[in-house]
């Protein structure tokens, strides 16, 4: 994990920040087929955010922990390590509630923060981190008007974060409960829909 969460793409407040993006079905590729994903940061220069809703296989967050030599003070639960995206596995994320705040810290809207500095992992065991959250290795990122384009061709859609979608929904339904929150039916959207 580092200081840097966003590498090369400054946080602009853009109306994309903060909000939760879900893949339409014209979406097939194998780590955002049925994604969710966090949008971190976006602008003129691009975007980048977090897969939430599929886990890394035989990775938990106790074996980060072990890993990274961080002790504990009472076992952690087994909760699962997402997998943030295809770029930069090691880079690491915590997505959290936002009564948890370090100096490197991102507060979004809707009660939603997050945390790329190591110390995060250090006070969650302890007992002393954020009341909820969910680490994630990786991330998503597009060029310049690449996730625009995306949009206006319906691979994805846009629908505001909430903590009730991030942290307490279960994962198998994050895809389809996402989407619901605005009304959409994924499996009844097709390719021609959004078009003016």
């Amino acid at each position: 994990m580092t200081s840097a969460p966003f590498p090369g793409i400054p946080r602009t407040g853009s109306y994309m920040e903060g909000q939760l993006l879900v893949a339409t079905t014209l979406i097939t590729e194998s780590c955002f087929s049925r994604s969710v994903l966090f949008i971190c940061a976006h602008s003129e220069e691009g975007a980048m955010g977090v897969i939430v809703n599929h886990h890394i296989n035989d990775l938990n967050f106790p074996d980060v922990l072990k890993q990274l030599k961080i002790p504990t003070t009472t076992p952690p639960a087994a909760r699962p390590v997402y997998l943030g995206g295809p770029v930069e596995a090691g880079r690491g994320l915590v997505i959290h509630t936002d009564d948890y705040r370090h100096a490197d810290t991102l507060v979004f809207e809707r009660g939603i923060a997050a945390t790329s500095n190591l110390q995060v992992l250090h006070d969650i065991a302890k007992g002393e981190g954020p009341k909820k959250s969910l680490l994630a290795l990786g991330y998503a990122g597009w060029a310049a008007g690449q996730l625009e384009a995306e949009i206006e061709a319906n691979s994805w859609i846009s629908v505001p974060a909430t903590t009730r979608l991030l942290f307490d929904t279960e994962d198998a339904d994050k895809w389809e409960q996402t989407a619901g929150a605005l009304g959409v039916d994924m499996f009844k959207l097709s390719g021609d829909v959004g078009h003016a």
